[in-house]
């Protein structure tokens, strides 16, 4: 008996590395603390605010305002921060996650439905496709820049949820930001946290979908 329906997938961080880590690198290499360049970046990550990446997410501004105001708020610190350092660090990373590819292949032929969920901005998204077998892996895509809404705000959880027509109950949520998970539990799903380990996070994943769904889970 199956417990869950439908997994619902975050891109960077889960099928790619983190460009959260990245900046571990970036801020050692500009002599600052690594949570300072990360807010001057995204802002407060773990809320849907106007910081000017949450906007370039939601599609309301472009990546070259979004940069320019990015690049003015590292000033205030007397820091460079610039979003195409971090683009430039973050394509030169490992690639894709091949075993996390093959156990989507395998949960799509295991009956169960499967979406990506992906904070994202207009201008990479003909790119980001090209990293994964899109049509072959998922059965929705979630665009944050095409819907207007990103994650952690429910909204975004619940059209995914309403495109695949399967409920929160009967769903888990994978990403390698905590926050998001958190969100994705306080609607009702199943809750996977990704970190360095991927062979940790399809374990996680294959022993919650052996469980009956109780609520919030504690990975």
């Amino acid at each position: 008996m199956k417990h869950y329906d439908a997994v619902l997938f975050d891109l960077g961080g889960v099928y790619t590395e983190s460009p959260f880590a990245v900046i571990e690198g970036m801020a050692r290499d500009m002599g600052a603390a690594a949570d300072l360049v990360h807010r001057i970046l995204f802002g407060d990550y773990e809320i849907d605010g106007d910081h000017p990446w949450h906007r370039l997410e939601r599609g309301e501004v472009s990546l070259m305002d979004a940069r320019e105001a990015i690049l003015e708020l590292g000033r205030e610190h007397e820091l460079e921060v610039d979003p195409f350092q971090l683009f430039a660090r973050t394509g030169s990373g490992k690639g894709t996650r091949e075993p996390l590819i093959e156990r989507t292949r395998e949960l799509r032929s295991e009956g169960y439905k499967t979406a990506l969920v992906t904070n994202n901005f207009a201008e990479v998204r003909e790119a980001w496709r090209t990293l994964l077998p899109v049509e072959e892996l998922f059965d929705v895509v979630v665009d944050s820049s095409e819907i207007g809404m990103r994650k952690p705000e429910a909204g975004i959880y619940n059209h995914a949820l309403s495109l695949l027509t399967v409920e929160a109950e009967r769903s888990i949520f994978v990403d390698d930001f905590p926050s998001n998970v958190t969100a994705a539990r306080e609607l009702g799903m199943g809750g996977v946290v990704v970190g360095s380990d991927i062979a940790q996070a399809i374990r996680d994943l294959d022993e919650l979908l052996t469980r009956a769904p109780s609520g919030n889970e504690d990975e």
